[in-house]
């Protein structure tokens, strides 16, 4: 694998990430998430996240600050509620990094940031996203059908959140939110 996991942060995506970023987005698992095909469709999305004024968007980074994944907590409303997301290279993924970050992500959004309900879903095709939504204290909330399409096929969703006032598990692994 090569990737040092055993501590992550969560840092700013920069320009010199990339290569690295479009890379990740070769994988086939990756090709609806944020249009990048290339570096420069990788700059640019490194733009637009740079400095959101509705949220904010994080590279997870192994202890060599190698990017291996992201996680976001997006459109924050006036109500204190964000929408949060994440995803992990493949070549990292089944070894707790996702679940490790987010959890990390939520007790910086909800102590830090001050938000009350963090919200996010997955499509029910996808299980590994629904155990790392579950590992990092998000409760299921229930099933949005069809919610989403890609390549003309609709896609039920499960809803899960988490409030502030919910008991959160510390990442198994130390992880540095550099905010």
């Amino acid at each position: 694998m090569g990737y040092a996991l055993g501590e992550l942060g969560l840092r700013r995506w920069r320009t010199g990430d990339a290569l690295r970023l479009a890379s990740a987005h070769d994988d086939p698992a990756m090709a609806d998430q944020g249009g990048i095909v290339d570096r420069a469709s990788a700059v640019a999305w490194i733009g637009r996240v740079a400095d959101l004024d509705n949220g904010h968007v994080y590279a997870v980074v192994d202890a060599d600050d190698h990017p291996i994944g992201c996680v976001g907590v997006t459109n924050i409303d006036r109500h204190r509620v964000g929408w949060t997301w994440y995803w992990t290279l493949s070549e990292v993924r089944g070894h707790g990094v996702a679940r490790d970050a987010l959890r990390a992500l939520a007790g910086w959004a909800h102590h830090d940031a001050g938000l009350y309900r963090l919200e996010l879903s997955h499509r029910l095709n996808n299980p590994a996203s629904c155990a790392v939504a579950a590992g990092a204290g998000f409760l299921s909330e229930g099933i949005e059908r069809h919610r989403l399409a890609f390549d003309g096929t609709r896609y039920d969703v499960e809803r899960h959140a988490r409030l502030v006032t919910d008991p959160l598990t510390s990442p198994q692994r130390p992880v540095r939110v550099i905010a």
